[in-house]
């Protein structure tokens, strides 16, 4: 995939036109997913400041420390036609911005922005408001473009991959951190740069959602949830969960793991344009509620994700937002019960004109190796 597509040129114009209609004079941008989806970028994070800066009028620019001009310059953000503003070990590159930029009176720092930048900012723009650039760059980044929809296509390929591998990672006396291992190794080979998490959690593990890896060893019997996701060269990133038993399993899971996957699809089918986030989590909630296990339910229903593994929208209560075509996020609804098992069921959707689009299509029923 050209990087052109996921990264067009436009995409500075539109954020510049964002910042103006959000009354913001300036967008400062430092390494992270906010400045590499405007810009193409993948700037290392450095104590050494890089920051985009985008004013409401007027010409962009990119501070860049002179150590990594070359690597700038051969990054999409070479396609912009904006200034290079290259600076050296004794120069004070936070000086320069706010004499560039003049008296302003409200600024867009990144979300990802390191609170040592911030403060370095506020010290050289005294008076000047700082918000979060997150509140202008939302709407962009929420609505896919053709190209990053294909490249969420290609993440959940690559992690379907995977997950048709577990099968033969899992085996009674192996412990969760061996099997994290194998899994993270197929992971880099199913074509992602990064691991980004590799959850493992058998037995009384699986009752805690953010579980990872343990050494504990996994006993015969034992259902055990495995949730995986990295980033593509792409910059846009997988996620999925399913969830395996190493031979028969205990009757109350078979119950309960039955009620959730039909809490998942319940949700997945309430997915198209103009319905709001937190129907989308009522979906999967009132399902699970009404056999008994809501107050098993602990987490929200789902994340957006593209550049960073969560990211708006996020399908909750309480959020009214209305899904538009382009919307992408997980629908994962779980059941944990503290202290015996749990289980959930991940997959990423794109929101379409017509519903709801799944880019994974491994088998939701429970897997018996």
């Amino acid at each position: 995939m050209e990087s052109s597509d996921l990264y067009p040129v436009a995409r500075l114009a539109a954020a510049q036109e964002a910042t103006a209609a959000a009354g913001l004079d300036a967008l400062l941008l430092t390494p992270g997913p906010d400045l590499r989806y405007v810009t193409g970028y993948e700037a290392l994070p450095l104590e050494r400041l890089t920051c985009l800066v985008l004013p409401a009028r007027g010409d962009a620019f990119l501070m860049v420390p002179r150590l990594e001009l070359p690597a700038a310059e051969h990054s999409p953000a070479s396609r912009l036609g904006i200034e290079f503003v290259p600076w050296d070990e004794t120069d004070d590159p936070y000086a320069v911005v706010g004499a560039r930029l003049g008296r302003v009176g409200q600024v867009g720092l990144a979300d990802r922005m390191w609170a040592m930048q911030s403060l370095r900012f506020r010290d050289a723009m005294p008076g000047t408001e700082q918000v979060l650039a997150g509140t202008v760059l939302r709407g962009l980044r929420m609505r896919k473009s053709p190209a990053e929809a294909a490249a969420l296509r290609e993440a959940g390929a690559a992690i379907d991959a995977v997950h048709a591998q577990v099968p033969g990672f899992l085996r009674a006396g192996r412990t969760e951190r061996e099997v994290g291992r194998d899994i993270a190794d197929a992971i880099i080979a199913a074509g992602h740069s990064t691991v980004d998490f590799v959850i493992v959690a058998s037995g009384p593990n699986g009752a805690s959602p953010h579980h990872e890896l343990s050494d504990r060893v996994i006993q015969a019997g034992e259902p055990v949830v495995i949730d995986i996701g990295g980033q593509m060269p792409s910059g846009y990133c997988s996620d999925s969960t399913r969830v395996y038993c190493v031979g028969e399993p205990p009757a109350d899971f078979v119950k309960y793991y039955e009620v959730l996957r039909h809490a998942q699809e319940a949700a997945c089918e309430a997915v198209r344009p103009g319905v709001s986030c937190e129907s989308i989590d009522a979906a999967a909630r009132e399902v699970i509620a009404a056999e008994g296990y809501g107050d098993y339910f602990i987490h929200r229903t789902g994340h957006g994700i593209g550049l960073e593994t969560h990211e708006e929208p996020y399908i909750v209560a309480g959020n009214t937002e209305p899904l538009a075509p382009g919307f992408a996020f997980s629908v994962e609804p779980g059941i944990y019960l503290p202290g015996v098992h749990g289980a959930r069921i991940e997959d990423i959707l794109i929101c379409t004109e017509e519903g709801g689009e799944r880019v994974n299509h491994r088998p939701r029923e429970l897997v018996i190796v």
